[in-house]
């Protein structure tokens, strides 16, 4: 069974930085890709960023780009997100998610979805 566990989440000020982690089991990063999605209040479900296992390149939405990195520590089987100069325009549940078969998009299409990890910005 695939689990995925979010989590790092908190309230920091505008311009503050936080790191999410995301711990898998039952996958693995040779098996397939990890995604970072958001959902802000009374908004649809945003692709954030993808890390590829093919090669670790990495994809991310306009809207984070410089400002987010997306990583992976294979031997802790853990992705990471930091998250740097954070907007009030951020705050979103953060979810992360594995696909199998195929790749990771940032229009979604994923396999497997954890739960989320709640994250504030204030300004």
């Amino acid at each position: 069974e695939v689990q995925l566990q979010a989590s790092g989440g908190g309230l920091v000020q505008a311009g503050g930085s936080l790191r999410l982690s995301c711990a898998a089991s039952g996958f693995t990063f040779d098996d397939g890709d990890i995604g970072w999605f958001r959902r802000a209040p009374g908004k649809e479900l945003e692709g954030v960023s993808c890390i590829f296992s093919s090669d670790g390149s990495t994809t991310y939405a306009d809207s984070v780009k410089g400002r987010f990195t997306i990583s992976s520590d294979n031997a802790k089987n853990t992705v990471y997100l930091q998250m740097n100069s954070l907007k009030p325009e951020d705050t979103a549940v953060y979810y992360c998610a594995a696909i199998e078969f195929g790749s990771c998009s940032l229009v979604g299409g994923m396999d497997y979805w954890g739960k989320g990890t709640q994250v504030t910005v204030s300004s």
